[in-house]
Formats: structure tokens, sequence, C-alpha cells
């Protein structure tokens, strides 16, 4: 059973990560998102599911205006040819739907499946900005502690310039 949101919020209360969340409705694209947010401050992203020809899994974390050309994008993280995720492999091992792919996710993924790339321009803002493991809500977390989210879970994130795959 994937974990909840509020298993989310505790694990980030265990170590002593504060966040804010805003609630709103469903958001299923970077153009919905940005009409709802408001004043939310800090870094906000699109998030990809991928695949490759090997089987490996991807999470790549992006500025939400950053382009990402998956004929090429393969050569930046040095794996085989990327497509997208199946929904089904996504709610089995990041335990969300298609819509609410986050970061935050991994939590899920106690078996080490995925690989985090994150762009580095994220790393310029000092809040970042994610669902919570659903689409109708924006958690803010610091950028350091982020980054220690990631590695609690055990998804040290690869750190690439993404602004090199624009379309």
């Amino acid at each position: 059973m994937p974990k909840s949101r509020d298993d989310l919020f505790a694990f980030l209360a265990d170590l002593a990560i504060a966040t804010k969340t805003l609630e709103h409705p469903a958001v299923f694209t970077v153009e919905e998102s940005q009409k709802l947010r408001g004043e939310i401050s800090g870094g906000h992203t699109k998030n990809l599911f991928l695949k490759d020809k090997k089987d490996r899994l991807w999470l790549v974390v992006a500025r939400e205006d950053a382009g990402v050309d998956l004929k090429r994008f393969h050569t930046i993280i040095g794996s085989a040819r990327l497509s997208f995720g199946k929904a089904e492999l996504l709610r089995e091992v990041l335990g969300v739907e298609p819509g609410s792919v986050t970061p935050f996710s991994v939590i899920n993924d106690a078996d080490g499946r995925v690989t985090v790339v994150l762009d580095v321009g994220l790393l310029g803002h000092d809040r970042l900005n994610f669902h919570p493991l659903a689409n109708t809500a924006t958690t803010t977390i610091g950028r350091d502690d982020f980054l220690r989210f990631l590695n609690e879970t055990g998804h040290e994130p690869l750190v690439v310039d993404l602004g090199s795959a624009a379309e």
C-alpha cells in the first residue's frame, strides 16, 4: 500500500522539515497550475516519470519552463533511449496517479528503482513547490530540506543542466 499524504507529512515532521501546503482544485498541466497558484513563491516544476530501453526508471524534476527533448535527453543522463513510464508502473513504483507525479513520491520507492534527475536551475531557488502525492495541493519546502528528504529516502539526485537538453 503506498504511503499517504499524511504519511509524507509525518515523515517530513520526523525530519524536522517545515513545509507549507496550499489546497487547490486538481491541476494536470503546468498551465493549469500557473493559473491557480496565486502568489506561491519559489521554484515551480514539471515532473516526468520515464523508463529507458533497459527498464531503468527515472524521475525528472525540471523547472516548469524547461524543455526536455526525449530524443536527446538520454545522452545528458547516460541512459538508454527514454519514453514515458506507463500509468500502471507509476502507480506500482511511486504510488501516485498520472497528473500527480512529484518528487515526494520517492517516499514510496523503498526498493530504490527510480533515479531522480534534478534540474540544476532549481537549486537557485531557496523554496521549491511540489504536489504532496496528489495534484489537489501544492507544498512548499526549503531547497536544502528537499535535498535532505531525497537523501533520507535513499534517492541522491543526479543533478544536470536541463538547459542543455532544451528543445
